[in-house]
């Protein structure tokens, strides 16, 4: 088994990383570059496998565990921590499920030693959109007649881009025998350098440049046997992401939001403390004004961290009554982490919008919570149904 570092979950830890990432986050949101370095800092603190298993040889952290590492990386940069979320979340289903091949994983695991080694499950597609609404996709997975498999296909907003080692591809099995109504759906293991795989530059967003969330194609990328996993169906027919029905899977990418208005906290605090007017005479942090708007950015943080690990300490705690609501607990840490950094750009006028300062980058980084499914208008009116018995 490989030799993967114990990472230090230590406050004072955990806050170098989060210098240390910061200190370049800037200069990859400029570039869309992939952000290297803030992927070695992550990777040599042991914070990229946290949730590899034990009996592969990994520390085997939980969800609060995990939730804690990702805010910190999202306080760093939001990119660095959605990379390393999809990485600790493939690493979590894997110990949960043992679903790769093991030479695959075996393999990742060897490469997770050497450097920065990612994997990422890829799912979008143009006509398809986000299987989190339903949907087959049109990538296939095809018997070739030596067994393996052969995959076709094009996918978009494949974050990670060719900083991937693993794709984790969604696609549709077409084999002989197969029920063309009925087709199986699975997660096709792939290693990124094969042949056959090929990206578009197609990331050009408001917030998360430099996650490389490109498009990529498939062209008779051969793959073994063991490369097609089933994914089931759920009760109602639907087949359902393995990464979403876990509370990691559920919470890992509200965890970098709520990172991205920490930081935006600490930059309003130096900011107030060191903005001296002329015509104030005094930093404006001693004005009521500015003192206000502090406490509503902490507000709003206080009710988004309370919301995120409380939901990971009641499920340690083995409660379940909450669970229904989890879609809704989503979006009020959405809103809460949208709200501070929002408050913080208002109040500084110019300051907050210039790209001399990182207010700007967080609000564009932050923005982007709203990606993540469930979105906003499907968890209020699943609940709403709920609750109305409808």
């Amino acid at each position: 088994m490989p030799d993967l570092v114990v990472p230090d979950l230590s406050p004072e830890a955990l806050a170098a990383v989060t210098a240390q990432i910061a200190g370049c986050a800037a200069e990859y949101d400029r570039t869309g570059a992939i952000p290297v370095r803030g992927l070695e800092v992550a990777h040599q603190a042991g914070l990229l496998t946290g949730t590899v298993a034990a009996r592969y040889g990994g520390p085997g952290l939980g969800p609060l565990e995990t939730v804690r590492i990702l805010v910190a990386l999202g306080e760093g940069d939001a990119s660095v921590g959605l990379l390393a979320a999809n990485n600790l979340i493939v690493h979590q289903r894997q110990a949960a499920a043992d679903s790769w091949p093991v030479a695959s994983y075996a393999d990742l695991l060897w490469r997770s030693v050497q450097g920065p080694a990612l994997a990422n499950a890829v799912r979008s597609e143009p006509e398809l959109g986000s299987p989190s609404r339903g949907g087959l996709p049109r990538t296939t997975a095809s018997r070739h007649p030596d067994g393996g498999w052969v995959l076709n296909g094009r996918k978009t907003y494949a974050t990670g881009g060719a900083a991937l080692a693993y794709h984790v591809v969604w696609a549709v099995a077409d084999e002989p025998g197969g029920d063309p109504r009925r087709p199986r759906v699975g997660q096709v293991i792939v290693p990124a350098e094969l042949p056959g795989i090929s990206w578009s530059d197609s990331w050009d967003h408001l917030g998360l440049r430099a996650s490389n969330t490109h498009d990529v194609e498939y062209v008779d990328v051969r793959l073994p046997a063991d490369a097609f996993v089933e994914i089931p169906r759920g009760p109602d027919g639907v087949y359902r992401d393995p990464s979403t029905t876990t509370t990691l899977g559920n919470f890992a990418y509200s965890a970098i939001y709520v990172g991205v208005a920490r930081a935006a906290r600490s930059a309003f605090v130096r900011f107030a403390r060191e903005r001296v007017p002329a015509a104030l005479g005094r930093p404006i942090a001693t004005t009521e004004r500015i003192q206000t708007a502090a406490g509503e950015i902490d507000a709003q943080i206080a009710q988004a961290e309370t919301l995120l690990f409380g939901v990971q300490l009641r499920a340690e705690a083995g409660e379940t009554a909450h669970l229904p609501q989890l879609p809704l607990v989503k979006v009020q840490i959405a809103r809460s982490a949208i709200a501070a950094v929002e408050t913080a750009v208002a109040v500084l006028g110019n300051p907050g919008l210039t790209r001399h300062l990182p207010f700007e980058r967080l609000l564009r980084d932050v923005l982007c919570v709203r990606v993540h499914p469930p979105q906003e208008d499907t968890a209020l009116s699943a609940a709403g149904r709920r609750l109305l018995g409808q």
